[in-house]
């Protein structure tokens, strides 16, 4: 288990922990904990709320969280291990290891008919995947459109299935542009999880143990919650307004995404959003990013996780929920190549993501400062919490 002894600072995060807070005393967020490094020391560690509302059981810097596409992380990593030992480069055309995904197709634009395709005008490559920039979709985030009807009548995100079936469905549908021209959130990282099983010839989830948990300490994440941890999974909440993040109110939402979810064993181990995890673990992977002993990944690898690796004029976005221009995306998440208006300048050079239930995590080499951040709040990535936390955060540092 990682250290979690908070290092005496002279910095002040009582308006950082104040505003949070407030956060739950509004309904806003059931809970949060956030812990502040600078290097690899713990600064700042504060737990606030409650793990379950209705049992009013408060929450501890022990609780287990649904990560969801914080998973992702996870997944690029262990990639990025086997990319260090030569198995892969960035620019392999994905379908040299798994050739179900070869010879694309693209829909055009403002098809009608999942038929209207033209040939891809590349392969897809490995460096694709990891940057949200192949083609693929999720058929999560565009409901109504054509690639949304096809991926959810042809069930890709069906947690029965295995990564190597999902492979297979994939195969048979096209691409929503070609590949390197754009960029769309997707579950390419999925895809990534099966090329670990491919090349590694290894179950995924037994990959991450043996390469990632066990390493690190990571002795509370897995993809499922055994029955004597289960009481430290923390409750699942809807907001009020899914328009209006500002509205107060929680309702428990625990079966979703599915009944059980979580609480047993199943086929799908999701990379792109599959894993349940810990505040202490999860600042145990972002110290093996931080350079000192026991790096999880080499130095020159970390030049590639903090370089924004799309094509340039490129920038991520979730269409319909937040436009983000000056956000890039590197090997394992986002880059901030420039600060939104509502950021603090000091985001620029960060490398970061978060999940769809508001956990969160950021590195700043440039300032030698990381975060992360946990709750369970449906779409509560982009929810004003976060900037506000931020933005707090490094007040507290620079004074």
């Amino acid at each position: 288990m990682t250290d979690m002894t908070v290092i005496n600072s002279d910095h002040d995060f009582g308006p950082l922990h104040a505003a949070m807070q407030r956060y739950v005393d509004l309904e806003l967020l059931p809970c949060i904990s956030t812990a502040v490094l600078r290097g690899r020391d713990l600064i700042d560690l504060h737990c606030v709320g409650w793990a379950d509302r209705e049992a009013e059981i408060p929450l501890t810097a022990d609780h287990m969280f649904r990560m969801f596409s914080n998973t992702k992380l996870v997944t690029s990593c262990a990639a990025l291990l086997l990319y260090e030992e030569g198995h892969f480069q960035l620019d392999d055309p994905i379908e040299r290891y798994i050739p179900q995904l070869a010879n694309r197709q693209v829909l055009r634009p403002g098809a009608t008919d999942p038929e209207d395709t033209e040939p891809a005008s590349s392969p897809i490559t490995i460096r694709h995947l990891m940057t949200h920039s192949s083609g693929l979709s999720y058929g999560l985030l565009d409901p109504g459109t054509l690639i949304f009807e096809l991926y959810t009548s042809n069930k890709v995100s069906n947690p029965a299935t295995s990564l190597s079936e999902m492979v297979e469905v994939l195969s048979g549908l096209p691409l929503t542009y070609h590949p390197g021209t754009g960029w769309e959130y997707y579950v390419a990282i999925d895809v990534v999880a099966r090329l670990i099983e491919v090349i590694s010839g290894q179950d995924f989830g037994d990959f991450l143990k043996a390469r990632i948990f066990d390493p690190l300490g990571m002795v509370d994440t897995d993809f499922w919650v055994p029955s004597e941890k289960r009481d430290r999974l923390v409750a699942y909440y809807d907001g009020a307004d899914l328009m209006d993040p500002m509205k107060g109110g929680l309702t428990c939402i625990d079966d979703m995404p599915y009944p059980n979810a979580y609480q047993q064993p199943i086929p799908r181990q999701s990379g792109g959003g599959g894993l349940v995890s810990t505040l202490p673990d999860t600042i145990a992977l972002i110290r093996g990013l931080i350079p000192g002993e026991g790096m999880l990944l080499r130095p020159e690898t970390l030049e590639l996780i903090t370089t924004n690796q799309l094509a340039k004029g490129l920038y991520i976005g979730f269409p319909g929920f937040v436009d983000l221009p000056g956000k890039g995306h590197g090997l394992v998440g986002a880059v901030s190549l420039e600060a939104l208006s509502d950021e603090p300048p000091g985001v620029v050079g960060e490398y970061w993501w978060g999940g769809m239930a508001g956990t969160q995590w950021w590195v700043s080499p440039d300032h030698d400062l990381a975060g992360v951040v946990m709750t369970q709040r449906l779409m509560s990535t982009f929810h004003p919490f976060a900037n506000e936390l931020k933005k707090l955060t490094y007040d507290a540092v620079s004074t």
